[in-house]
């Protein structure tokens, strides 16, 4: 049996790898139903935010790292350092985003499956152009 803290992890890394392969009924599976990410509620919102970003955008990676997991009975919370690295598609396919900086998630333990009920992120450093981030 897996501990809470490597539960929590291993959702992390299957929502960072859900983003780059733009798999949003996984991404919406991470989450709550009434969810708050990416300053949107609920998962319907969430997917059509991400995909407002993403979906037109090129490749994209996920790093997360130097996880901190605080677990009280069925709910926790993680921060979590990323560095996310998004390239250009189409007309600016040798443009890129990358931006860095730390997930704040608040999570909650329901039928055994811990998911992400509020997720905040905090941008330290940005390079590149924004603009590569487009619908698809």
């Amino acid at each position: 049996m897996t501990d809470d803290r490597h539960q929590i992890i291993e959702q992390l890394n299957r929502l960072a790898e859900a983003l780059d392969q733009r798999d949003w009924a996984q991404i919406g599976d991470v989450f709550t139903p009434d969810a708050t990410a990416y300053r949107r509620q609920g998962t319907e919102a969430i997917i059509a935010t991400v995909r407002e970003h993403l979906g037109g955008c090129g490749p994209s990676q996920h790093l997360l790292g130097n996880h901190r997991v605080e677990v009280n009975g069925d709910r926790a919370r993680s921060l979590t350092y990323a560095r996310v690295y998004h390239r250009g598609a189409g007309e600016r396919e040798d443009g890129f985003f990358e931006c860095i900086g730390e997930y704040d998630d608040r999570w909650v333990r329901a039928d055994g499956v811990w998911r992400i009920s509020s997720r905040t992120f905090t941008m330290t450093i940005q390079l590149g152009d924004f603009g590569v981030l487009q619908p698809g």
